[in-house]
């Protein structure tokens, strides 16, 4: 923003503005609704196996970040790159 007041936005600028808020919106909501149903199969299963709903929960997280693990391991230049501006795992 400037001194000046509130920045004006094009026709064109606000048409994307309103797309990818919409589009954003529909995403958050598809998230949201997938993790309620992981969830709720999630403590069906623990209370079937008579273990903790945490605990597979964690398995499940600990499992999604060996495969990213893995994925990266056959990606020898992206690796490269990440370890150059000091993002890895």
């Amino acid at each position: 923003m400037s001194s000046n007041g509130p920045r004006m936005f094009s026709a064109e600028q606000k048409a994307k503005l309103t797309q990818i808020i919409t589009e954003g919106m529909a995403v958050l909501q598809e998230v949201e609704d997938l993790n309620a149903g992981l969830n709720e199969t999630v403590k069906a299963i623990a209370e079937e196996m008579e273990i903790k709903p945490a605990t597979l929960k964690k398995a499940i997280k600990i499992a999604q970040k060996a495969r990213l693990g893995e994925t990266n391991e056959a990606h020898e230049e992206l690796n490269t790159i990440l370890e150059t501006v000091g993002k890895t795992l």
